[in-house]
């Protein structure tokens, strides 16, 4: 993979480079591209997979060409997990929005092992972490709705 296609891939189109919060905003990317392919589950689960693909490519690369560990402007990493966390749920704004500050929540705080994956280094630990705050996500949040009669 060239370095011009890894940056572009791992930044999500240049999102990364956003100048406040980048990760905050990949992941504001992210939820749009979900509601925009929510309605087809195929086109979903395909996106997610070359998106997550790629950001385990990619990230590694971006990773080196910056030469620092989980570099910021690495934003494909949100984009897959927020993928996982808006898995089945309905595009309402109060779970939208809970959902988004929930995600972004799990993935400052690494819950366990979140913050373990984030020590493997290289594609691998970008990737991991967000791909565990999506699933903590989803998770809470479908308890949460069945919970509250929503679904």
């Amino acid at each position: 993979m060239s370095d011009k296609l890894a940056k572009l891939i791992s930044t999500f189109f240049y999102v990364g480079y956003f100048p406040v919060a980048p990760g905050t905003m990949g992941s504001a990317v992210a939820v749009a591209l979900c509601f925009i392919l929510h309605k087809n589950p195929i086109l979903y689960i395909l996106c997610f997979a070359i998106i997550t693909y790629l950001g385990f490519r990619a990230g590694g690369r971006m990773e080196k060409l910056v030469g620092k560990k989980d570099p910021g402007c690495v934003v494909i990493d949100e984009v897959s997990g927020v993928m996982i966390a808006f898995i089945g749920l309905p595009y309402t704004p109060a779970v939208v929005w809970t959902a988004f500050f929930l995600f972004r929540a799990f993935d400052m705080f690494k819950v366990y092992p979140a913050n373990k994956f984030e020590k493997m280094g290289g594609g691998t630990g970008i990737m991991m972490d967000d791909i565990m705050a999506g699933i903590y996500t989803c998770l809470f949040m479908h308890i949460a709705i069945r919970l509250a009669g929503i679904l």
